[in-house]
C-alpha cells in the first residue's frame, strides 16, 4: 500500500558519461588519455619547463589571492546594505512545537497567487515517499510560479522527518494539522456489532475496501470534516492532492483565480461510476433528504448526469423515483470552493447521511457524496471539467485530447491519447458532455 503507486516508466535515457567510455576505447593501444607521449617530446627542455611551471604557479597564486580578496570585500559590502529576512516558521498547530526552516533549505515562499487557497493532502507518515512525488509534480508543473501553501492532515502526529522533507519540497508555506478524534472515530450512535457484521460480509463478497474501518473513517472525514479543520478556516479554495499521483501537463494559469472569475465552484478531471455494492442505500437516503428539502435543488442542476438512461428526463420527485447510475467526479482530484461544503444545504445533507449510518454499515465513498451534492446544489455552469490537465490516479489516467495542448502545456503522457480514460467505456465523461458540452480547458 505504501509502495510506488505511479505507473510512470523510469527514464531510460543513456548515461551521458557513456560517450566518454566509448571514446576511451578508441585510443591507441597502450595509451591512457589525451597528450600521452608529449613528455618524451619535451624531455630536452626539462629544466626550462620546470622554471616556467614555477613561474606559472606563483602568478596563479597571486591572481587567486586578488580574486578571493575581491569576493570577500564584495560580500561584506552587500551584507551592510541587505538585512536578511527571518527564517520561515512552519506552523504545526495541535501537535508540534513550531520549527524554523532556514533559508538554505527552501526559499522564503512568498505567495504570488492572488487567491485564499491551499493544497490539501490527507496523508500518513509512512506515505512520505509518495507524498513527495506528488508534491514535486505539482510544484514543477504549476506551483513554483505561484507559491500557494500546503496543508497536511493526519489522524496521528506528523513525524519530524515528514515535516522536514515536505517543507523542503514546498515553494510556499506548509502547515500540519492533527485531526480531532471525533472526526476520525466511530460515532456513539453506530451499532458496532451491526457494523462489524456488515464489514465481514462485504469482505467475504470481495467488495473493495469492504472490510476496512480506516477507509470508512477516511471517506466520512473527506465527506463531512476536512473542510471544518481549523487550518482551512482562512481559505476559500482548495486543491486536493493524493500521494502517488501523476500530473502530466504544465498549468501556466491560476486555476483558483479561474474558478473565482468564471463563477465555478467545483472542478474535476475524471468521472466514472461507483461500485454499486458500496452504496446500496445512498441514493434512497438522498431522495429522502431532497423530498424534505426541495428548496436546495438548484434550478439548473446536473440531475440528469446522475440518472440511469431509462430515467433521463425525470424529475427527482417523480413516481416511481429515478435511479442513480453511480456516476461521480473522482474526488482524489478536486479544485473547489470550500463554501460549497460550508453551505447550509451541504451541511444538512451530510448530517442526514451521517445519521443514516451508511458510512459504516455500508461503505459510502466521499466521491459519490461530493458528486451528488455538487450536481444537485450547484448549477451545471458552476461545475468545471479541467480538460487541459493530464492526471493519473491508479488505475486510471487521462490526458488532453487536442494535440495543441501537448505543445503549449508541455504534456508528457505515458500512454497513447486514444487510451485516455475519457474515451474508456467505463467513463461517465460522455454523460457529462451531453449536459454541459465539451470543455477544452480554462
Amino acid at each position: 500500500m505504501y509502495g510506488d503507486r505511479s505507473p510512470i516508466s523510469p527514464s531510460f535515457t543513456q548515461n551521458p558519461f557513456d560517450k566518454y567510455n566509448t571514446a576511451r576505447t578508441m585510443l591507441p593501444e597502450g595509451t591512457s588519455g589525451i597528450g600521452v607521449g608529449s613528455w618524451d617530446r619535451l624531455s630536452s627542455r626539462k629544466k626550462v619547463g620546470e622554471r616556467r611551471r614555477v613561474a606559472r604557479v606563483l602568478v596563479g597564486a597571486v591572481l587567486v589571492g586578488l580574486v578571493t580578496w575581491f569576493l570577500v570585500r564584495t560580500r561584506q559590502t552587500a551584507s551592510e546594505l541587505y538585512t536578511k529576512k527571518a527564517p520561515a516558521v512552519v506552523d504545526t498547530p495541535h501537535t508540534h512545537t513550531p520549527i524554523s526552516i532556514s533559508s538554505d533549505i527552501r526559499p522564503d515562499g512568498v505567495q504570488i497567487g492572488k487567491e485564499k487557497a491551499s493544497f490539501v493532502m490527507l496523508i500518513r507518515n509512512q506515505e512520505l515517499e509518495d507524498a513527495l512525488k506528488s508534491m514535486k509534480q505539482i510544484e514543477d508543473r504549476f506551483n513554483h510560479r505561484y507559491h500557494y501553501p500546503w496543508t497536511f492532515l493526519n489522524d496521528v502526529p506528523f513525524s519530524d522527518e515528514f515535516i522536514r522533507e515536505t517543507t523542503k519540497r514546498a515553494s510556499g508555506k506548509t502547515e500540519y494539522g492533527l485531526i480531532p478524534k471525533e472526526h476520525w472515530s466511530v460515532p456513539d450512535a453506530i451499532d458496532q456489532e451491526k457494523m462489524n457484521a456488515a464489514m465481514k460480509k462485504m469482505e467475504e463478497d470481495k467488495v473493495i475496501y469492504g472490510g476496512s474501518l480506516s477507509y470508512r473513517h477516511m471517506c466520512r472525514f473527506n465527506s463531512g470534516f476536512f473542510w471544518r479543520q481549523e487550518l482551512l478556516d482562512k481559505y476559500e479554495w482548495y486543491w486536493r492532492v493524493e500521494p502517488g499521483i501523476g500530473f502530466y501537463c504544465d498549468v501556466d494559469y491560476d486555476p483558483f483565480e479561474f474558478m473565482r472569475v468564471s463563477g465555478k465552484k467545483y472542478g474535476f478531471t475524471i468521472t466514472l461510476p461507483e461500485y454499486k455494492s458500496t452504496i446500496p442505500t445512498l441514493w434512497d437516503q438522498t431522495l429522502k433528504f431532497m423530498k424534505t428539502n426541495p428548496s436546495y435543488l438548484n434550478s439548473n442542476s446536473s440531475l440528469q448526469y446522475l440518472l440511469e438512461d431509462k430515467d433521463q428526463g425525470k424529475a427527482i420527485d417523480a413516481d416511481p423515483a429515478p435511479e442513480y447510475n453511480g456516476c461521480h467526479f473522482w474526488s482524489n482530484f478536486e479544485i473547489a470552493s470550500l463554501d460549497l461544503w460550508r453551505s447550509e444545504a451541504y451541511r444538512k445533507y451530510f448530517d442526514h447521511l451521517d445519521n443514516a449510518g451508511g458510512f459504516f454499515y455500508e461503505r459510502w465513498g466521499d466521491a459519490p457524496v461530493h458528486s451528488i451534492a455538487a450536481a444537485l446544489f450547484l448549477g451545471t455552469q458552476e461545475i468545471h471539467h479541467f480538460a487541459d490537465m493530464g492526471y493519473m490516479h491508479i488505475p486510471w489516467s487521462r490526458c488532453p485530447q487536442p494535440q495543441e495542448f501537448h505543445q503549449y502545456a508541455k504534456c508528457v503522457c505515458p500512454f497513447e491519447l486514444k487510451d485516455s480514460f475519457d474515451l474508456n467505456g467505463w467513463s461517465c465523461q460522455p454523460r457529462w458532455w451531453k449536459i454541459a458540452g465539451k470543455e477544452y480547458g480554462a
